[in-house]
């Protein structure tokens, strides 16, 4: 599944004794890792969400405050902000869990909820972007056609659409996840937010592993085809192209993809490692490997940190490479100043720097 912190537990198929590798193994506060790089990873995680919940609010708040900012494009990048916004608020629950994995003290729908939260953002953020790459390439490839079928309304619609495809394919962990009571009667020292036994048994933890593999992968590969496509179109333009006019469309179009593919690239790099580390532990269970299933367990610790990396680098990405952006960003912040102006220089507010055509997203 996609929440990090549920790998670093080891529910499946571990016993405890694997874990004294890690560090002084306590039964009463299950830490796997040694104090020092548990406080490394709370402060890393820290500093990544007081970056990502300033830059993706500050994303939300520039396309709605700004109507020159509310183009197609931009509403896939503020429902991809939403999302990330709402993986920030799972984390305390996430590092939690890593420095002690059980008892678990929040009750079972919590357990339920934070996961299901994690999970259904991961999917929508995924889907957005392959609905943008999708858009973009419409628009670069059949641009008279984008014009007439891409409109903001139906890309609000299929953002809706997007959501609901999310939510729908995480809600299996409302039953596949729970709170357990093992190894004894006192709830206080043995109940664990995991995968429940049923889910195990039955195979159903195996589905949703393999449903979540497939919101990876199968979308990386429709993104990798859809980004050649569009290279060799600008490619094939960039050669025939004579006139002014469509030097600069094409510029602009170039520097669009640039940014989006930069993002696209930047989400595959942070979560790589998650599917390599469960590839991993998946294949320690099966030949009983104490090393490979170290080795996983490192691996998923430094997925949880870049899991909050992907959800957070993405307003940094818009800033150095949009100057649309850094501008709409630089007027956000100096708003009060631009109501003390004259009424001239607030009316530059609709100036040509401000139009779609501008070299931005």
């Amino acid at each position: 599944m996609s929440n990090h912190s549920d790998k670093l537990n080891c529910t499946e198929n571990c016993s405890h004794d694997q874990f004294d590798y890690f560090g002084d193994y306590d039964d009463d506060l299950a830490n796997l890792f040694p104090i020092p790089i548990l406080i490394g990873i709370t402060v890393t995680c820290i500093l990544l969400a007081l970056i990502g919940l300033s830059g993706n609010i500050m994303t939300i708040l520039i396309v709605s405050k700004f109507k020159d900012m509310r183009t197609t494009t931009n509403f896939y990048l503020s429902s991809m902000a939403f999302s990330d916004l709402f993986i920030f608020l799972c984390m305390p629950l996430d590092l939690y869990r890593v420095w002690q994995y059980k008892p678990w003290n929040f009750g079972g729908l919590l357990c339920k909820l934070f996961q299901f939260v994690s999970e259904s953002c991961t999917y929508s953020t995924i889907l957005n972007i392959t609905a943008l790459s999708v858009e973009r390439y419409f628009a670069i490839c059949f641009p008279l056609k984008a014009k007439v079928v891409i409109t903001k309304g139906r890309v609000k619609g299929i953002i809706f659409f997007l959501w609901s495809v999310a939510f729908l394919s995480a809600g299996p962990i409302f039953v596949l996840v729970g709170v357990e009571y093992t190894n004894g009667t006192d709830p206080l020292l043995t109940n664990e937010c995991k995968a429940t036994e049923y889910a195990v048994k039955s195979g159903l933890l195996n589905i949703m592993v393999w449903v979540s593999s497939i919101f990876f992968f199968l979308p990386v590969f429709c993104l990798s085809i859809l980004y050649s496509l569009i290279g060799r179109k600008l490619w094939r333009r960039k050669r025939e192209s004579i006139r002014p006019n469509i030097n600069s469309r094409e510029k602009n179009n170039k520097q669009t993809v640039k940014m989006l593919a930069v993002v696209v690239f930047a989400f595959v790099l942070c979560w790589l490692p998650f599917h390599v580390g469960r590839y991993l532990f998946s294949k320690s269970s099966e030949v009983g490997s104490f090393e490979m299933s170290q080795i996983s367990q490192y691996i998923n610790l430094v997925s949880l940190v870049l899991f909050y990396l992907s959800a957070a680098i993405n307003p940094i990405l818009y800033n150095i490479m949009s100057k649309k952006y850094r501008v709409a960003a630089f007027k956000l912040f100096h708003a009060k100043k631009v109501a003390r102006r004259t009424p001239s220089t607030v009316k530059d507010e609709s100036s040509p720097a401000w139009t779609e055509s501008s070299a931005s997203t």
